[in-house]
């Protein structure tokens, strides 16, 4: 059996450790705010003219608490999202069926950073002109956003990509059969079939829009949502009462929409 001979100390005291410039742990740290691995910083600290080891950056790093292995490096999913939420839409088409059996299909649009949503329109006949048609709307409403988040229903024609390019829009696509990938937009869709589709009877096109359009008011000025600390779209938290004898005395009025559907709360005057 062989047996390996321990390595010989080196000047540093150190077994096995070339000696490192007294500044070289600063230099360490400060290039390990960076997304690299420690063999990356040893070969920028070589470029530098400042002679250690690649074991000795290693150590410097995990006693500094920074992780050294080459995996921090990584950019998941949800991180890109949270990075560039401010420039971030997302869209999608859900359908719906009339009590004469008609198929309609919406066009929605939501943002990332505050979860406003925008309900394009709906069509029995989603054409790449009526796609097209209402992303200009969606530019004409002064929408600024650098990409778009979709997925590869083949409803969107090119020519909806092509609009959006012309816009100074990226379309992301979201991977085949992960709907997480969308999962903001994914989560207004099933939010909008439990809360409306679900408990309402569509009698038509022009019916549709109108309930859509209500429900898009109510989601943007007054529901509540977790993602942002339960605040909504349109308008922030507002100062808590915190006066005991105004809670003794709350006078709480509910207002109805779309027949009892959906339900407003609010102070009285």
């Amino acid at each position: 059996m062989r047996v390996a001979t321990p390595p010989s100390p080196g000047q540093n005291g150190r077994a096995g450790h070339a000696p490192s410039a007294p500044s070289a742990p600063w230099c360490c740290a400060w290039l390990g705010r960076t997304p690299a691995g420690y063999r990356r910083i040893h070969g920028e600290l070589l470029v530098l003219g400042i002679e250690v080891a690649a074991s000795t950056v290693w150590e410097i790093l995990n006693e500094a608490g920074i992780d050294p292995a080459p995996e921090r490096t990584s950019t998941t999913w949800a991180e890109f999202l949270r990075s560039q939420a401010d420039a971030l839409l997302a869209c999608d088409f859900f359908e719906t069926v009339t009590l004469t059996g008609a198929r309609l299909y919406v066009l929605a649009v939501i943002e990332h950073a505050n979860r406003r949503v925008r309900v394009l329109g709906a069509t029995a006949h989603p054409t790449s002109t009526w796609a097209k048609n209402l992303v200009m709307d969606l530019e004409d409403a002064g929408y600024r956003a650098r990409f778009m988040i979709r997925d590869r229903d083949g409803k969107f024609a090119t020519l909806f990509d092509a609009v959006l390019k012309h816009a100074g829009i990226d379309v992301v696509l979201s991977g085949v059969r992960m709907p997480r990938m969308n999962s903001i937009m994914e989560r207004w869709v099933q939010t909008c079939r439990r809360e409306l589709l679900d408990r309402t009877l569509i009698w038509n096109q022009r019916h549709l829009l109108h309930a859509l359009k209500e429900f898009e008011d109510f989601y943007n000025s007054h529901r509540p949502h977790q993602g942002i600390a339960n605040a909504r779209p349109l308008y922030p938290l507002p100062a808590q009462v915190a006066d005991p004898n105004k809670i003794a005395r709350l006078d709480i009025r509910r207002r109805d929409r779309l027949g009892g559907i959906l339900h407003e709360y609010q102070h009285a005057a």
